[in-house]
C-alpha cells in the first residue's frame, strides 16, 4: 500500500517465499524486538528501521533486499526501503502484508531472539 505511493517496488508473502526458495534475497523485519521474538520470516534478519546504514545491508547494492513490518497500515518498512534506496540500493521491495499477511497465508515462522553476529555485513 504505502510502497506505491513512496515509488517502491512491492512483493506479496506468496512471492517471497518462492523467490526465497530460488535465489538469495536479504529479508529485514523492522517490527519491534517483541513482535520478531513472536514470529518473523525464517531466515530475516532483525534490523532498527530507523537507526540503520550502510553497515547493516549487503555490500553489494545490487543484492535483493525485502523489508516488512506489521501489516498493510504499518509505514515502518517502506520508510527504511526508501532509507536504503538512498543509501544507493537498487533492488529494493516491501513486503506491505507484513508477518500479520505472512501468517494469514499459512507460511511457516521462526521466533525467538536475533542471534549474536560479528558483522551485519556478508
Amino acid at each position: 500500500m504505502f510502497e506505491r505511493l513512496f515509488g517502491l517496488n512491492g512483493i506479496s508473502p506468496a512471492e517471497l517465499e518462492e523467490r526465497r526458495k530460488r535465489e538469495p534475497i536479504v529479508v529485514l523485519d523492522v517490527n519491534s524486538s517483541q513482535s520478531w521474538d513472536r514470529a518473523h520470516v525464517p531466515g530475516a534478519r532483525h534490523l532498527d528501521p530507523v537507526a540503520f546504514g550502510e553497515r547493516d545491508l549487503p555490500e553489494d547494492k545490487n543484492a535483493a533486499i525485502v523489508f516488512y513490518c506489521s501489516n498493510y497500515l504499518c509505514r515502518k518498512a517502506p520508510n527504511a526501503a526508501r532509507h536504503a534506496k538512498s543509501l544507493g540500493y537498487t533492488n529494493v521491495y516491501v513486503m506491505s502484508a507484513g508477518i500479520g499477511g505472512w501468517e494469514s497465508a499459512g507460511l511457516p515462522t521462526e521466533s525467538g531472539p536475533q542471534p549474536a553476529v560479528s558483522a551485519a555485513r556478508g
